[in-house]
């Protein structure tokens, strides 16, 4: 999954364990060194469990990030942050529209989230709207209100039905051919397609 602007931002699903370390990283210097949020609050034990991390690149520099976390009918957007220098240049914008779009490829009919009282406009922005039929709660200091935002999966949605030639590709990289669709040239090498019938037939 890669969406590319003219300014070189684009925004790539975290895949090996140096990039969600990185995606870690970040948020390290944006919720502990500026919301002076408690290690133990910010990597609560969530980042391997059921999760997708965002990473936002400008040029080859990290600049921002968030965290999906998936359950059965609806997926969590979270972790949302953005270097404090390129908080003009549209990052948190690029991000969460291929949340968005990530989610809603997965299937997804419905993103929740978790705003701050003072961030609830900005949030709207992005189509959430307040969950009115939930209470305020409180964690790291901060009050905050459920918002949800309703997704439209798109006709190409990864599902059952879906060719597992398709399943099997990396996550979020399901139209470019992945490892398990370059392990088919094999099949075509001398000698191969023989073996093949020869146990088809057996």
């Amino acid at each position: 999954m890669k969406t590319v602007m003219a300014d070189s931002l684009k925004v790539t699903v975290a895949r090996t364990l140096d990039q969600v370390v990185m995606a870690m990283t970040l948020r390290g210097v944006i919720y502990l060194g500026e919301q002076q949020c408690p290690y133990e609050e910010e990597y609560e034990g969530n980042d391997f469990a059921a999760a997708s991390h965002l990473i936002a690149w400008k040029g080859k520099e990290p600049v921002g990030v968030l965290r999906l976390r998936f359950f059965a009918g609806f997926a969590k957007v979270e972790r949302a942050a953005v270097l404090k220098q390129y908080r003009r240049d549209g990052v948190m914008r690029l991000l969460m529209q291929e949340a968005l779009r990530y989610a809603a490829r997965r299937g997804y009919e419905k993103v929740l989230g978790h705003a701050q009282i003072n961030r609830v406009k900005y949030w709207r922005t992005h189509g959430f709207q307040v969950r009115k039929d939930r209470p305020h709660f409180f964690f790291s200091d901060y009050e905050y209100v459920e918002i949800e935002r309703k997704l439209v999966p798109p006709s190409n949605a990864i599902t059952a039905e879906t060719d597992p030639m398709v399943v099997i590709r990396p996550d979020g990289a399901w139209d470019e051919p992945g490892p398990s669709d370059r392990s088919l040239e094999r099949l075509n090498k001398p000698g191969k397609a023989d073996k093949k019938e020869a146990e088809e037939a057996a």
